[in-house]
């Protein structure tokens, strides 16, 4: 049996949150660039599902690749996010929030990936 589920991983938590504030912005009625809302919000999306799909895998090599892919989606919001403040689709205010809570969640991923290397 696993220690822990999906649900009760602070990295997922934390992605949900980067979602829900990436949201707020670009599912906006304002918002009309559909391709730009559409990659950014896919690439945020895919961080909590690429940690959730390790539920149903029992190896910690299976959940490392999940966990990779999902480390790789943060640095994909980071360009999205450093294009959208070029674009003036936000401020710097909200452009440096985003960036800081990417680079966080991507070194909370790493460091978990870390963890079950070592496992």
């Amino acid at each position: 049996m696993k220690p822990w589920n999906f649900e009760s991983l602070e990295i997922r938590k934390l992605a949900i949150e980067l979602t829900k504030k990436l949201a707020y912005i670009f599912y906006s009625k304002n918002f009309k660039n559909y391709s730009f809302q559409d990659q950014i919000m896919r690439a945020s999306i895919s961080i909590s599902n690429n940690i959730a799909e390790w539920n149903e895998r029992w190896y910690n090599q299976e959940f490392i690749k999940y966990l990779s892919i999902a480390k790789w989606s943060c640095w994909e919001i980071r360009n999205m996010v450093i294009l959208a403040k070029e674009f003036a689709y936000i401020n710097e205010v909200q452009a440096k929030e985003f960036i800081n809570k990417s680079i966080t969640l991507s070194v909370k991923i790493y460091n978990l990936i870390q963890y079950l290397k070592k496992k």
